[in-house]
């Protein structure tokens, strides 16, 4: 069984990956004993993921473990706010702090009427000798004007999916993995990664 290791400290993340990749043997950065911080010091959600995917697998390697590596780098872009929370969603009005951050958006949007939104992300896949695929995906929606559904997780609550009709925080998982941006992204991963 090929193993794969997922560059996240985020269990949430972890069990969509575990729904994407059955039949591998995934592993995030926990299961890897991997502590510290990688600075996301890039511009873009492509930039990011592959300082992520290139540092795991340089550490890895320093392990004498040669594995591919898979970072994602994704967030909320808003139109109404050109584009922000973007490469900042996570740490928008406290790092990963998911109430603060979803407090910031509603207060920033009020009174506009543009309310559109997509969340981006990028995955890149790193392999042991340097080569790497990049994949992006997009799913789109606008932003509500209240919570729905269960706020466990970044701004889903606030989502409002035009594939589902209703918001992520309202969706089970599968109906969520089904036309989510990171699903959308490994999906093009796999497609580059097959040319």
């Amino acid at each position: 069984m090929e193993t794969i290791i997922i560059a996240t400290q985020n269990e949430h993340k972890m069990k969509e990956y575990k729904e994407f990749f059955k039949g591998y043997n995934v592993l995030s950065l926990n299961d890897m004993g991997f502590v510290g911080e990688i600075d996301e010091t890039g511009e873009t959600f492509e930039e990011n993921s592959l300082i992520k995917a290139k540092a795991v697998s340089e550490w890895l390697k320093s392990q004498g473990k040669c594995v591919p590596v898979i970072a994602d780098d994704g967030g909320l872009c808003v139109e109404a706010l050109g584009g922000a929370p973007g490469v900042y969603s996570a740490r928008y009005g406290g790092n990963h702090d998911f109430a603060a951050n979803r407090r910031k958006l509603l207060k920033e949007l009020r009174g506009a009427k543009n309310r559109n939104a997509h969340f981006t992300d990028a995955l890149t896949k790193y392999y042991p000798d340097g080569h790497y695929v990049v994949g992006v995906g997009h799913t789109y929606g606008r932003i509500t004007y209240k919570l729905y559904g269960d706020t466990s997780f970044g701004y889903d609550p606030l989502f409002y999916s035009y594939d589902l009709h209703k918001t992520f925080g309202k969706a089970t998982r599968e109906e969520k993995n089904k036309v989510s941006h990171r699903g959308r992204a490994l999906a093009d991963l796999l497609k580059n990664d097959r040319a």
